[in-house]
């Protein structure tokens, strides 16, 4: 298992962030994590990085802060850490995050004490959040198991069967195997979304038609000029770097407003450490009019309210329901992973590598193409074995993208 946790990282450093000679990065990872953040810096020093900062982080530790902190303490970001993220994109810092949540945790917190702390820190850190949304930022985000995540996934294991069943799931879902060169395994499955990208652009549909028995019935507009992305992305310097290990999916942008139906999520959506599950929302001229969930209907609340965006979609994406961690059956409560078990929407912020010439377009600009802007982007998960999805050309041709939950279009 040492063995197969140095492939991860090299996974991790040379595919994921892909780590350049000279380069400053930033590693955010979960405490109880430590053992494999000190391969990640072994491994990007090997890779060639000037310097590595690990930023390290406690569910709990946060859980005590929104329980019996001051609101206006925790609005409150400080100036060393102000300066810290000045320095950061002056640098033109890597980015790799550890994504090791506790499902569930925040559900004694009020939503909007913690929508309240989020929004101030976003409107703070607001131009290191564009950075890392710009090309000029290599970011990427993989995951460890710990002991409370994993019990939340196999409830009935011991704690140490739990961690290792979960850990070999994360790691066969990133292709790294003990009988395979895991980048080489990663590069083969990116052509493959490659290829479908390739497909869905040559069409430039106008809509997407969404329906399954649980009861969505979903047209989705797409902006005009959209391009279908997935797998690997680009910098600015021309550097190849995979965003989320792992990933299935292939996505694009939608039209702010022209999205109209009523979608059913099929997976529960774990949400600033609430589990939202049991939800549907229903959308207007693009907007979600109406919206309920069976457990935690606050945070949904909260999510759907967080700002002026975010009541809007900023992604729409395509994954078969036959993709490998689908098959596994296996509901991991993190979005990394169970997005890419299903097709997902997002509500909130855009990506402007979906748009033409999107990259360095202003906020007013990509507004008057449609695209949504939010401080937030969250993905739930809609799809389905049954899913059928309709693409209606711009010269009104219907054509058949997927039926029975897997891509039926060539």
């Amino acid at each position: 298992m040492n063995e197969l946790l140095k492939e991860y990282a090299k996974l991790a450093i040379r595919v994921g962030a892909n780590v350049q000679k000279g380069k400053l990065l930033v590693i955010n990872c979960p405490a109880s994590c430590y053992e494999f953040a000190r391969l990640l810096v072994e491994e990007a020093y090997l890779a060639g990085a000037k310097s590595v900062d690990v930023n390290f982080s406690d569910d709990g530790v946060s859980h005590s802060h929104y329980k019996y902190g001051d609101i206006e303490e925790l609005k409150k970001v400080q100036n060393w850490q102000i300066e810290r993220l000045k320095h950061y994109v002056d640098e033109e810092i890597i980015m790799l995050a550890v994504s090791a949540p506790t499902p569930g945790l925040m559900a004694d917190i009020d939503p909007k004490k913690m929508q309240e702390v989020s929004i101030a820190s976003s409107m703070q850190t607001m131009f290191f959040r564009e950075y890392q949304g710009s090309p000029k930022c290599q970011w990427s985000i993989v995951a460890m198991p710990t002991i409370p995540w994993a019990k939340k996934v196999f409830p009935n294991e011991s704690d140490e069967v739990a961690y290792n069943k979960l850990l070999e799931a994360i790691l066969s879902a990133s292709r790294v195997k003990a009988d395979q060169d895991s980048v080489e395994a990663w590069n083969a499955h990116v052509d493959s979304i490659s290829k479908h990208n390739e497909i869905l652009n040559k069409f430039n549909f106008k809509t997407l038609h969404f329906k399954n028995a649980k009861g969505t019935d979903l047209h989705v507009g797409l902006v005009e000029n959209h391009i279908w992305c997935g797998g690997d992305e680009v910098s600015s310097e021309g550097v190849h770097f995979n965003p989320n290990i792992p990933t299935e999916e292939t996505f694009t942008c939608p039209d702010k407003y022209r999205v109209d139906g009523v979608v059913y999520a099929t997976k529960p959506l774990n949400y600033a450490g609430n589990l939202i599950d049991g939800f549907h929302l229903r959308f207007e001229n693009g907007k979600v009019v109406e919206y309920a969930a069976e457990n935690a209907n606050e945070a949904l609340k909260s999510l759907i309210e967080y700002d002026e965006g975010s009541c809007y979609l900023g992604e729409v994406a395509l994954v078969e329901h036959d993709s490998p961690i689908s098959q596994s059956g296996i509901l991991f409560m993190n979005t990394l992973f169970d997005e890419n078990a299903s097709c997902h929407l997002a509500l909130g912020r855009c990506y402007t590598i979906n748009i033409k010439d999107g990259n360095g377009k202003s906020k007013e600009e990509l507004e008057a193409l449609h695209c949504n802007h939010s401080m937030t982007h969250v993905d739930f998960m809609f799809g389905s074995e049954d899913m059928e999805v309709i693409g209606e050309t711009y010269n009104g041709e219907m054509i058949p993208i997927m039926k029975n939950g897997n891509f039926c279009i060539d």
